[in-house]
């Protein structure tokens, strides 16, 4: 009968209290690099998650898992299926460590579900699937979404002192790298509206011999009346092409363009 891995081990059989911090940090300033370049929200969420297998000890699989509202659970780049499956367990019964470290603490960390009483719906299903250690690390709490990174283990005892200090430093730096990330992306989708908006007054303006700031109050008042946002309203004009089409006509009628008055009238 083979004997678990002790607390004293980690991957590759080195002791833990061999590790080599300085390597440590060079390996987290090389993440960091690579996490800040420019890339996509979702090679980042990969990379955080597969440096948490191979840099905590004894982390055999690793996700993130946001949750928005009560309700909306979703798993990012897990490095197998099985945090993955964990997380929808999570989300059936509204318990586990990942959910409580998003919602409820910093760190959640249970070193043997066999005696863990915690969690009692969620602890069967972990065992059933092989799990017997898992830590989660708060990643992000400054938006409506919450955030874990999520470590499992298939021994029990597998993190000590040394996994938590190195998964805390890795979830702070996914954290920044995930916000930064949002913040990119939210930055695109304000360029990607702004040009619209700025195509749909030059069609309007063209058509209809207005100045940009009647093309502009065109397109807030179409915004109200029909409670649509604006760049949404540019993208439909500029879908539409130069010449109006049935949902935006010049003359009276549902579609009619209301156009401003000239100033001083």
């Amino acid at each position: 009968m083979s004997q678990a891995p002790t607390p004293a081990t980690r991957k590759g059989g080195a002791a833990v209290n061999d590790f080599d911090h300085d390597r440590l940090g060079v390996l987290m300033a090389d993440l960091a690099r690579s996490w800040t370049a420019p890339t996509d929200l979702n090679s980042t969420l990969c990379g955080v998650t597969q440096a948490a297998v191979d840099l905590i000890p004894g982390a055999d699989s690793a996700d993130i898992l946001t949750i928005a509202g009560r309700h909306h659970y979703e798993s990012h780049a897990p490095t197998s299926a099985l945090p993955a499956d964990l997380d929808r367990v999570q989300a059936r019964f509204g318990e586990g460590p990942c959910v409580d470290a998003a919602v409820d603490g910093f760190v959640t960390r249970s070193d043997d579900l066999t005696v863990e009483v915690r969690w009692p719906r969620f602890t069967p299903q972990a065992l059933r699937a092989g799990v017997y250690s898992i830590v989660s690390f708060r990643l992000y709490t400054h938006t409506a979404t919450t955030g874990a990174l999520n470590v499992l283990a298939m021994t029990a005892h597998a993190f000590d002192g040394e996994s938590v200090a190195i998964g805390e430093v890795l979830a702070a730096h996914a954290a920044i790298a995930i916000t930064a990330g949002q913040r990119e992306s939210q930055f695109r989708s304000a360029l990607v509206s702004r040009d619209l908006i700025g195509q749909a007054k030059g069609m309007l303006m063209e058509r209809f011999s207005v100045c940009a700031d009647q093309a502009f109050q065109i397109l807030v008042t179409l915004s109200q009346d029909s409670n649509t946002p604006v760049a949404t309203v540019a993208e439909r004009i500029v879908h539409l092409g130069p010449r109006p089409g049935p949902g935006l006509s010049p003359g009276p009628g549902p579609g009619h363009i209301p156009r401003p008055m000239p100033k001083g009238r």
